[in-house]
């Protein structure tokens, strides 16, 4: 198999789940599409963590760029291209992992939202988790419909990374692949060029 061919197609894989995270931990910023909340700093914590925009966005939207070019410029690559985009996935990796860390202790802890009078996170801590018990979403009065929209997005997010640490640690596998088909093809070609000079 081609691991040019292969490093391509993982990185335009990688392009809109990159897109997704940071699109989603944007919207985090604004429940109900309201920007007072930000302002007024009644965002929920792992929110402000931006997993989605660093760990999910950005720290895979590098190496997915790095790992495209590669990708292109043989079959299969050049063994320092091919080696560097091991260590570029590598990076990816870490950041899939960081956005899928913060996007569980989001589901876990769930949403700031105002009970009655106080600003809190009633469901943090609790025996029960709220996410198979509905009943307890009513709890929270503001931001409308907050437990649901936050539920979406970190499940989301919980979604993407998973997907782009699984195409990261791939892109490793096909690079040390690329690496070791490199030095084997150099090799064989130099010993066919030494024998026939001798021959």
């Amino acid at each position: 198999m081609c691991t040019g061919r292969c490093s391509r197609f993982i990185a335009v894989a990688l392009y809109p789940l990159a897109l997704i995270s940071i699109i989603c931990n944007i919207v985090l910023f604004f429940p109900g599409g309201e920007t007072k909340y930000a302002k007024d700093g009644h965002i929920t914590e792992e929110v402000k963590y931006m997993g989605g925009l660093v760990g999910g966005g950005v720290m895979v939207l590098l190496p997915a760029l790095y790992i495209h070019m590669t990708g292109k410029q043989a079959c299969c690559g050049n063994r320092c291209g091919m080696l560097l985009s091991i260590l570029f996935a590598a990076v990816g990796v870490a950041g899939a992992l960081y956005s899928f860390a913060v996007a569980i202790l989001g589901l876990q802890n769930g949403p700031l939202c105002r009970v009655l009078l106080i600003w809190s996170t009633p469901f943090k801590d609790r025996d029960s988790s709220y996410l198979s018990d509905k009943t307890w979403w009513g709890t929270c009065t503001e931001p409308k419909d907050i437990v649901q929209f936050h539920i979406g997005l970190f499940s989301t997010l919980l979604a993407t990374s998973g997907l782009q640490i699984i195409l990261c640690a791939i892109q490793m596998i096909n690079g040390l692949f690329g690496c070791l088909l490199h030095i084997k093809t150099y090799r064989t070609g130099y010993t066919i060029y030494f024998q026939s000079i001798h021959s």
